[in-house]
C-alpha cells in the first residue's frame, strides 16, 4: 500500500492549489465557504491525498457540492479534457487479463481504487457538464451497471455539439483519448 499522508510542505501545496482553483470557479460551489472546506480537508489526511493524486494526475479537482445530511464536500474532476495521466485505460481488471497483446498500462476501475476515488456514475457526469464544457476532444469512462458489464461491455460518456452523449464499447478497449474522472466525498 502506498503511504497515504502527505508531507507538511506537500499538503501546504496542495491547499494552495485547491484554494486558487476554488476561488476562480465560484459558479462550481456558490454559497460554499473555502475555510470551511479546508478544515475538513485538514481533518481527513488520505482524503486530502487522494486530492493530490487527482491534481497529480491531471484532474484539476474542485468542490462541485455540498451534501447537507452529511456535511461531506463532493469534489470532482474538472479538467477540461480527461485527465492527461488517466488515458489509454480499458475499463477494470477482468478486460485488462482478457487482452493477449497490447496491454493497457492499467485499468480504470483499479486505478481510480488506489487513488481513493470513485468513478463518475452517468448521472454524476451529467450534472458535471451543466457546470462547464468538459471532454469536448476526449472521453471518460462512467461506471458501468453490473448487467452491460457481465456482457462484456462498459460505459464512457463525452460532450459534443454542446450535448452530453453516453457510448458503448467493449471493456477491454482503450484509446489515447479516453480516461475517466474521479469523484471523492470529504
Amino acid at each position: 500500500m502506498p503511504n497515504l499522508t502527505l508531507s507538511k510542505k506537500q499538503s501546504e501545496e496542495v491547499l494552495k492549489a485547491l484554494k486558487a482553483r476554488f476561488e476562480k470557479n465560484m459558479n462550481r460551489h456558490q454559497g460554499l465557504e473555502w475555510a470551511k472546506v479546508q478544515a475538513r480537508l485538514e481533518a481527513n489526511a488520505e482524503k486530502l491525498w487522494s486530492l493530490s493524486e487527482m491534481e497529480r494526475t491531471g484532474g484539476e479537482p474542485d468542490v462541485v457540492g455540498h451534501d447537507k445530511k452529511t456535511g461531506e464536500y463532493i469534489f470532482c474532476d474538472c479538467s477540461a479534457e480527461s485527465p492527461k495521466d488517466r488515458r489509454s485505460l480499458c475499463y477494470d481488471r477482468e478486460a485488462l487479463d482478457s487482452r493477449k497483446e497490447n496491454k493497457p498500462k492499467d485499468n480504470a476501475i483499479d486505478m481510480a481504487a488506489a487513488m481513493g476515488v470513485e468513478l463518475l456514475t452517468e448521472e454524476q457526469y451529467r450534472e458535471l457538464q451543466k457546470l462547464g464544457n468538459f471532454d469536448a476532444k476526449t472521453s471518460s469512462w462512467v461506471k458501468t451497471p453490473s448487467n452491460i458489464r457481465k456482457l462484456g461491455g462498459a460505459l464512457f460518456c463525452d460532450r459534443r455539439f454542446n450535448t452530453v452523449f453516453l457510448y458503448h464499447n467493449g471493456a477491454e478497449s482503450y484509446y489515447a483519448a479516453r480516461g475517466f474522472r474521479g469523484s471523492l466525498r470529504v
